[in-house]
């Protein structure tokens, strides 16, 4: 997905989640904030470096695919961007080698989403937003894996858009980062083709461009970890669900109702602008901000400002140490840190060496890694106060 959906959908989701309209901004720019905060951003504000909730092209141009490399690139986008759909799913028409690859493949309504909402609850409003970027993502992005791999994440000649009209036509993918996508030709741009399974241009959806990310778009294609099989991928109704899921995850975080379950949705809060909403994803454009920006300031009377991502790292560089976890920016480091030690230490305890080895800083606390020595002790303070 895209700021148009992690900033200006998610304000409006949490508005009518019942946040107020200041702290449905906080959880909007957290939520975009997970597609910002690179070690480039970290460094650049002497934070911890472990808190990275994404890479850049040139880092990961510059990133190792040793196996040490390949841990933390998954670390990154299977925690925030990917979320792994089963970590003990089984199927035949698979090589053992690629198993593990398998239960990385980002799926909605998983054990993990429901951990990642668990982890939110009762914590900052960051936290509330970091959790709906992944939320919505594993909505977008389901079918592809955040580790990078040939067999997982490859597309091939046979990728069809299906069009409005009942009609489809195939995909043109190439190679032109100065070149707009086109969906008008059915021209998109996508990374290049690497006959190497752990390529960086096999992570996540490079293969397939920026399909994923355009809730307008509806297509169909043939995965070789699905045996051939062709799949469907609906954006403009999964874009919907997630929507609807947002704002009822949303009202159990703020305590209006009492539990969360995978597979529910809150269409009634949604229906009053259900034919709204569904327009502006269905509308084909590359980017829809100033269409969910108006039906943000429609729902809540108020302004809803431009995302900036300078604004509040004075803030942060203001102030020294323990201070510093107060903080906008802190409180989201916080929560970044406790999504990434949580969902590794899960893939770990699956028997998946992917994401690399982990200790739960929950139950063993302190082990090596001394960015995490701030979350622990942040926990510590936190379940003092309580």
């Amino acid at each position: 997905m895209q700021k148009d959906f992690h900033y200006y959908a998610t304000y409006c989701a949490a508005f009518l989640a019942g946040y107020s309209h200041e702290d449905a901004l906080k959880i909007a720019y957290s939520a975009q904030l997970v597609d910002c905060c690179s070690r480039t951003l970290l460094s650049k504000l002497r934070a911890p470096l472990s808190a990275a909730t994404t890479q850049l092209q040139l880092e990961l141009m510059d990133a190792r695919t040793d196996i040490v490399g390949l841990q933390d690139i998954t670390r990154i986008w299977a925690s925030f961007h990917f979320l792994p759909g089963d970590l003990h799913a089984e199927v035949e028409s698979i090589s053992p080698l690629y198993k593990s690859k398998f239960r990385m493949i980002c799926r909605p309504n998983s054990a993990l989403l429901s951990d990642t909402v668990e982890l939110a609850k009762g914590g900052s409003l960051q936290a509330v937003g970091l959790a709906m970027h992944i939320l919505a993502d594993t909505w977008a992005h389901q079918y592809f894996a955040g580790t990078p791999s040939l067999v997982i994440n490859n597309t091939n000649y046979y990728f069809y858009e299906l069009l409005p009209d009942g009609g489809e036509r195939p995909v043109v993918f190439s190679h032109s980062p100065g070149s707009p996508d086109d969906p008008e030709k059915g021209v998109y741009n996508s990374s290049i083709y690497q006959g190497s399974e752990n390529s960086i241009m096999n992570l996540g959806h490079g293969r397939a461009g920026h399909l994923p990310d355009y809730s307008f778009i509806r297509y169909k294609y043939l995965p070789a970890w699905g045996g051939y099989r062709e799949i469907v991928k609906d954006n403009p109704d999964d874009y919907y669900h997630a929507f609807c899921q947002m704002i009822y995850a949303m009202k159990y975080l703020r305590g209006a109702i009492p539990v969360f379950e995978t597979g529910h949705y809150d269409f009634e809060a949604a229906a009053p602008w259900e034919t709204e909403i569904r327009a502006i994803i269905a509308r084909r454009q590359l980017i829809a901000c100033e269409d969910w920006k108006a039906l943000g300031e429609k729902l809540s009377g108020y302004e809803v400002e431009d995302f900036d991502l300078e604004k509040y790292q004075a803030e942060y560089m203001g102030l020294k140490g323990e201070a510093q976890d107060g903080s906008f920016l802190g409180r989201f480091f916080l929560a970044a840190l406790a999504q990434k030690s949580m969902v590794t230490n899960k893939v770990f305890k699956s028997g998946n060496l992917l994401a690399g080895f982990s200790v739960d800083y929950a139950e063993k606390g302190f082990r090596g890694i001394k960015d995490y020595l701030r979350l622990i002790e942040a926990v510590k303070e936190e379940k003092h106060h309580d």
